[in-house]
């Protein structure tokens, strides 16, 4: 059976992230720092409380995975939305902490993720931008710069890896339905003076489809990406986003 891990797994994207998989026959193997979100997990997954910015407890993480056999793709998904502010106002700290988990999490996680699949001689890294690491998004300095990162560090291990089998790409989520958007939502019409109903509407108006996303929708994109069918697909940043045109949402 081949196995998938997810980071951060318990909820939002990837969760359905865990249930694609796992719905495509996969072990599913998911971290996440909330403890209480890993207890609701599927009992068939198998789940792991760890921060993806701490160099030790990622390097043990795959110690478990190496002993039970290895990883055939790993979803490079943890990430935080950090603050929504102007430049001038965003706190060294905040900076620090939404680099450190977003992009770094995703450099722990290729780190340690390449030599097993090194080993094996194939392997799929599926590492999850944003649309905000394709254009400039105002009042999100940390976030858009740690996703742009994120592109970076993919276009990177799919050169690097190519060589050995493995395979590198990113996914661009757009406005992504839930919990975690409506946050954001929230916090940019306070910073912009709008409503959070102009807010939605402002990003639903910058997509061709005019509409947000599914987390089913990235989860589906993960699946093929990890599988047989994108065998020869590397290297790529692909937008699930219903056409975003305007990062910028405006009543």
């Amino acid at each position: 059976m081949s196995r998938v891990l997810v980071t951060a797994g318990a909820s939002g994207i990837g969760f359905a992230m865990g249930q694609a998989f796992a719905a495509a026959g996969y072990d599913v193997w998911v971290t996440d720092v909330d403890e209480a979100a890993l207890d609701a997990c599927p009992p068939a997954w198998t789940a792991r409380q760890v921060d993806v910015s701490d160099d030790d407890q990622m390097r043990g993480l795959f110690e478990q995975i190496a002993s039970a056999g290895g990883v055939d793709v790993v979803c490079a998904n943890a990430g935080i939305a950090g603050p929504t502010a102007l430049v001038e106002d965003v706190a060294w700290h905040d900076w620090q902490t939404c680099l450190n988990v977003t992009l770094g999490g995703a450099f722990l996680t290729a780190k340690y993720a390449a030599p097993l699949m090194k080993a094996r001689g194939a392997g799929a890294l599926i590492l999850t931008s944003s649309t905000a690491g394709v254009f400039g998004y105002p009042n999100r300095a940390p976030y858009a710069a740690a996703k742009w990162g994120v592109i970076g560090l993919m276009k990177t291990l799919a050169m690097e890896l190519g060589p050995h089998g493995i395979r590198a790409n990113a996914i661009c989520p757009g406005a992504v339905e839930g919990p975690r958007m409506e946050g954001v939502l929230t916090r940019e019409a306070v910073a912009k003076g709008m409503t959070r109903d102009d807010v939605y509407a402002g990003y639903a108006a910058g997509t061709s489809m005019r509409t947000f996303v599914r987390a089913e929708d990235i989860a589906n994109m993960a699946v093929f990406l990890g599988s047989d069918g994108a065998a020869r697909v590397s290297g790529q940043v692909i937008s699930v986003d219903g056409h975003t045109e305007n990062p910028d949402p405006k009543p």
